[in-house]
C-alpha cells in the first residue's frame, strides 16, 4: 500500500511550553492516520525566520507546505484541504 508515501504533510510551528499547541494536537488526534505530522521549534535557532514570523500566533499549521490556519484548529477547514488533497492522490 502506498498511502503512507502520499499522506500530506502537516506541520506544526511551536515552542515548549506551548498549552494551545497541546490543545490543537488532541483535536488532530482522531484524524492522526491521514496526515504525517511534523513539529517545527521556532525557538531553535536554525528556525529563526519562522520564530520572527509566528511569534506571537503559534500554533500555526502548514499543510504541504501552504499556511492553512493558526491560534487554534479549524477542523472543518483542515478536512476540507485534507479531503481535497486525498482526492488528488486517488
Amino acid at each position: 500500500c502506498s498511502a503512507s508515501a502520499n499522506k500530506p504533510l502537516l506541520t506544526l510551528f511551536t515552542k515548549k511550553p506551548c498549552p494551545l499547541c497541546d490543545e490543537a494536537k488532541e483535536v488532530l488526534e482522531p484524524h492522526k492516520r491521514r496526515f504525517i505530522l511534523q513539529e517545527v521549534d521556532i525557538t531553535l535557532p536554525e528556525n529563526l525566520a519562522w520564530y520572527d514570523k509566528y511569534k506571537h500566533d503559534i500554533p500555526v499549521f502548514h499543510l504541504n507546505g501552504k499556511f492553512l490556519m493558526k491560534h487554534q484548529v479549524d477542523i472543518q477547514k483542515f478536512e476540507d484541504e485534507l479531503t481535497k488533497l486525498e482526492l488528488q492522490n486517488d
